[in-house]
C-alpha cells in the first residue's frame, strides 16, 4: 500500500463523506467514439437532477499562425450568435428557457464550452450544440461586429491588467519559434484582417467532431446519451484531421529580458519565465508542488521572503497545462519605495535558495495537503469532474490517469523539488520582464 499522510487521510475521508459527493472510480467513466471520430465520455452521478457537457476542442493559440493570430479566441465569440437553426441570439435564449445556463473559454492549447442544464433538457442541449458545430453562421455583418468587441477587449485586458501586459512581452521573448509567443487574444493587426474565408476554413477545420472529445456528466444514462449522440452528432461530417504543430522551441542558452513601459503603474512589477517541459512529462507534479512551496498562502516562501519583509505586495505563480513545453512563470509587485532591481534579486534568491538547500519534508508535506485537497474538492461536483475528466484525457494522455494523480503527488520527494529547480529554474533559462512607469525607463 502506497504511504499518505494521516492529514491527508483525514482531508480525503471528510471530502468523500460529504452528502453532495459521489465518489468516482474509473469504472464509472464510459467512453464511446461516433464513427466520425467524436469521443464522447459519460459519467453516471445521480447525486442531482443536473447534468453538464464539456466539450473540448483540440484548437487554441498554439494551431494558429502568423496572420491569423487569435482566431481560435474569436470564435469563442462566433459560436453563440447563430446557426441555420437557432438564429442570433437563440442559443442562450433557448438554454435559459429549458433552465440551463453556459460559458466558454480559450487556451493555449485548447476551446472549451460548458453547459449546465436540468438533466431533462439534455435533449435540447444537443441540438443546440449540434447546430452551430455543422452550420455556424459566419456572415459579414456578424463578423464585423464581433471583431469589434475581440478587439475592444484586447485593448481593455492591456489598459486594465498588468499581468497581460506583462505576460505578453515575456512570451514574445522567450519563444523565438513555437506559436506560444503570441497571446491568446492575438495580434491586433490580425485581428482587423482576418477574411470570411479564413474563418470559414478554420471552423470547418477545427470544429470538426473527430476533433474533439464530450465530457457528459450527472443525472445521465448512458443509452440516452448514445441515442441522442448518434442522432444529432453522428450525422456531422468528420474532416480531414487539422496539421500538427511541429514546430519545437530551440533550447534557451541565456537570460533574456524585456522592460516595457506603462504609465499607469504605481510600483514596478517583475515576471521571470522559465522553460518547463509539456504537462505529459513526469516532472509535471514536482514542479506543480514547487509553485505551490514558492507562492501559495502565507506561510509560503515568497510571502515570506518578500510579502512579510515588504519587498513585495503580492506575488504569484502559473504553470499553465500544456501539449508542448511552455513557461513557469514566477510574478512579483513591489512595495512603494522598492525599485524593479530589488524585487527582482529578492525573487531570483528564493529560488535559488531552493534549488541550493532543497525544502524540508514538512514543508512539501503542507503543500501536498493543500494540493490533494483542491484535487478532491474539484471531484466534489458533476462540474469539476467533468471539467477534470477532459483536462487528464487530453493533457495526460488518459483519463484514467487522474486516478494515479494522488499517488503521483505523494510520490514527489524533497529531492525532485530540488532537482526540477535546478534543471529549470536556472539563468540561462529565464526570461526576465520588468513593467514600470515612464518615469522609471531611464533608470
Amino acid at each position: 500500500m502506497k504511504r499518505y499522510t494521516k492529514a491527508l487521510f483525514l482531508s480525503l475521508g471528510m471530502l468523500l463523506a460529504m452528502p453532495m459527493a459521489q465518489a468516482t472510480e474509473a469504472k464509472d467513466i464510459q467512453s464511446f467514439t461516433l464513427d466520425n471520430g467524436m469521443k464522447i465520455m459519460v459519467l453516471e452521478d445521480s447525486s442531482i437532477p443536473n447534468a453538464n457537457m464539456y466539450l473540448f476542442w483540440k484548437v487554441g493559440s498554439r494551431n494558429e499562425v502568423p496572420g491569423i493570430t487569435g482566431i481560435s479566441h474569436f470564435f469563442e465569440h462566433m459560436m453563440f450568435n447563430g446557426s441555420k437553426k437557432y438564429g442570433p441570439k437563440m442559443f442562450d435564449r433557448t438554454m435559459e428557457a429549458a433552465g440551463g445556463a453556459n460559458n466558454a473559454y480559450t487556451t493555449e492549447n485548447l476551446t472549451v464550452y460548458t453547459d449546465w442544464f436540468p438533466a431533462n433538457a439534455i435533449e435540447t442541449i444537443f441540438d443546440l450544440e449540434a447546430d452551430r458545430i455543422e452550420n455556424l453562421d459566419i456572415n459579414e455583418q456578424m463578423v464585423e461586429s464581433e471583431r469589434g468587441v475581440v478587439a475592444s477587449e484586447r485593448l481593455t485586458g492591456l489598459e486594465n491588467s498588468n499581468w497581460r501586459v506583462i505576460q505578453e512581452e515575456l512570451k514574445g521573448a522567450a519563444f523565438r519559434a513555437h506559436p506560444y509567443s503570441w497571446s491568446v487574444i492575438g495580434h491586433e493587426s490580425d485581428i482587423e484582417a482576418w477574411t470570411l474565408d479564413d474563418l470559414t476554413q478554420y471552423h470547418k477545420t477545427y470544429y470538426a467532431p473527430n476533433n474533439a472529445v464530450v465530457v457528459i456528466a450527472g443525472d445521465v444514462k448512458l443509452a440516452k446519451v448514445k441515442k441522442l449522440a448518434n442522432k444529432y452528432f453522428a450525422p456531422i461530417p468528420a474532416q480531414a484531421p487539422p496539421r500538427e504543430v511541429k514546430t519545437v522551441e530551440p533550447l534557451q542558452k541565456g537570460e533574456r529580458r524585456v522592460f516595457v513601459q506603462k504609465a499607469s503603474v504605481s510600483t514596478p512589477n517583475v515576471m521571470l519565465g522559465y522553460h518547463v517541459p509539456a504537462t505529459s512529462n513526469s516532472d509535471y507534479y514536482a514542479l506543480d508542488l514547487l509553485a505551490s512551496i514558492l507562492t501559495t498562502g502565507n506561510s509560503s516562501r515568497m510571502y515570506q521572503g518578500l510579502v512579510d519583509k515588504q519587498v513585495a505586495i503580492e506575488v504569484d505563480t502559473y504553470m499553465p497545462m500544456s501539449f508542448d513545453p511552455n513557461l513557469f512563470y514566477v510574478m512579483g509587485v513591489a512595495n512603494p519605495g522598492v525599485t524593479a532591481p530589488e524585487l527582482e534579486d529578492a525573487m531570483i534568491s528564493e529560488i535559488n535558495r531552493i534549488s541550493q538547500q532543497g525544502v524540508t519534508e514538512a514543508e512539501l508535506e503542507k503543500v501536498k495537503n493543500i494540493k490533494l485537497m483542491g484535487f478532491y474538492r474539484a471531484m466534489e461536483t458533476i462540474n469539476g469532474k467533468a471539467n477534470t475528466i477532459g483536462t487528464y484525457e487530453l493533457f495526460f494522455g488518459s483519463y484514467d490517469k487522474l486516478f494515479n494523480a494522488p499517488e503521483a503527488y505523494n510520490k514527489v520527494t524533497p529531492a525532485d523539488i530540488q532537482r526540477v529547480a535546478q534543471t529549470y529554474l536556472k539563468r540561462s533559462n529565464r526570461t526576465v520582464a520588468v513593467l514600470a512607469a515612464e518615469e522609471e525607463a531611464d533608470q
